[in-house]
């Protein structure tokens, strides 16, 4: 009987990265998050890469879901959740938490815990507070997991739109008139609050527009005429986040552009416009994913404002330490310029989303759009860089 020695055994066939997609999440985004996750998970090539879904619940839980894009998407102008596509009500998934093992588990009460495979990159696709905020990177961090998108600090800041301002002001990047309330101003002092608020319409005029100040998908957003209808503002914006930012009505165009990370550095989209709403008071909740109102793509702009815009969404990019992507967006005013409202560090990839439909006409599909996030993340190292 002969035997093989080492270099004489044969070889396994590479294994397919892993790419695990979480999505769901404790914030008020929650339903957007699942219908983003069945869009990406649809587009995901499996010849390329082995999935795993893993959805976080309404309170926490992770837990493994169906693989079932199907099972994800609005129906009868309701959002889909993590609990009705969980494979079980009661079983957890466990990421690793210590740097070279990426050893993913699943135990149910009662039962062994076991092994699902390693992970090589997470796909997060989570939208708002406990997820896109930096919190979710940095468990990644400190597991030494690769994941699609921006690092700690980006995620932090493009959730936090005060702070977010901030960066882009010390940049040179032009933004609108805003107020903050924090916390502890509206638990000590009411009066204060809207004697404050009062000169700044005073200032800038009616509507104002109230905020929750790490939110997204237009969640929380009311936009106020006048005193009356202020502190039902307040409420329901701190429904979603205790600190609140007041901003101005900007008169003018409302222009989107998306940045995707490539392998010589961000690039910009073709731009897009979000046009007025008639059926809504604004670019709301309703409008963007129930009802569906369309932009424009590509923006009727000059070559000169395309241009201008594209050079300042990647330059917002940069300023705050942006990977991955980022859909920044402006409001071209009446005086042309442009104003950065906000970026969004994980945009919507729903189907009728902007920031996959602007990087189509520009020529990068969706399919291809997806597959070059998973590979600039593999790329990419744990840790400072």
């Amino acid at each position: 009987m002969s035997s093989l020695n080492p270099s004489q055994s044969p070889q396994r066939p590479p294994r397919k990265p892993r790419v695990a997609v979480v999505f769901g999440g404790r914030s008020s985004e929650h339903g957007i998050s699942v219908v983003t996750a069945g869009a990406v998970l649809a587009a995901i090539d499996r010849e390329a890469y082995d999935v795993l879904p893993i959805g976080i619940t309404a309170d926490g839980r992770w837990a493994l879901t169906a693989d079932d894009p199907s099972r994800m998407s609005i129906a009868d102008r309701a959002l889909p959740s993590v609990e009705q596509i969980a494979e079980s009500a009661e079983g957890d998934v466990v990421l690793p938490v210590a740097p070279g093992n990426r050893e993913v588990l699943y135990s149910e009460p009662g039962s062994v815990p076991k092994a699902l495979g390693e992970v090589d990159v997470v796909f997060p696709v989570l939208h708002g507070p406990y997820g896109e905020d930096g919190t979710l990177q940095g468990l990644l961090e400190l597991a030494g997991v690769p994941y699609v998108g921006a690092g700690v600090l980006a995620s932090a800041v493009g959730q936090d739109k005060e702070y977010m301002k901030r960066v882009f002001t010390s940049f040179g990047l032009r933004v609108g008139p805003y107020l903050v309330i924090r916390p502890r101003e509206g638990e000590r002092d009411p009066a204060a609050v809207r004697r404050r608020i009062a000169d700044f319409a005073g200032e800038h005029g009616w509507p104002l527009f109230v905020k929750p100040a790490r939110g997204g998908s237009s969640v929380g957003i009311s936009k106020v005429d006048g005193f009356d209808d202020l502190d039902e503002a307040l409420a329901e914006a701190r429904r979603h986040d205790p600190k609140v930012i007041v901003e101005a009505l900007l008169r003018g165009r409302e222009i989107e552009c998306g940045v995707l990370e490539f392998e010589d550095g961000p690039r910009a989209s073709l731009p897009a416009e979000i046009p007025p709403v008639t059926a809504h008071d604004f670019y709301d909740f309703e409008a963007k994913y129930i009802d569906a109102a369309s932009g424009v793509v590509p923006a009727p702009l000059t070559e000169e404002q395309t241009a201008e815009v594209r050079r300042l969404a990647v330059e917002a990019f940069e300023a705050a330490s942006c990977e991955g992507l980022v859909r920044a967006d402006f409001f071209l005013t009446e005086d042309g310029e442009f104003v950065i409202n906000e970026i969004n560090t994980m945009p919507g990839f729903t189907p009728i989303s902007m920031f996959p439909r602007m990087w189509q006409e520009t020529g990068v599909g969706y399919a291809q759009l997806v597959d070059l996030l998973i590979r600039a993340a593999l790329r990419r190292s744990t840790g400072l860089r």
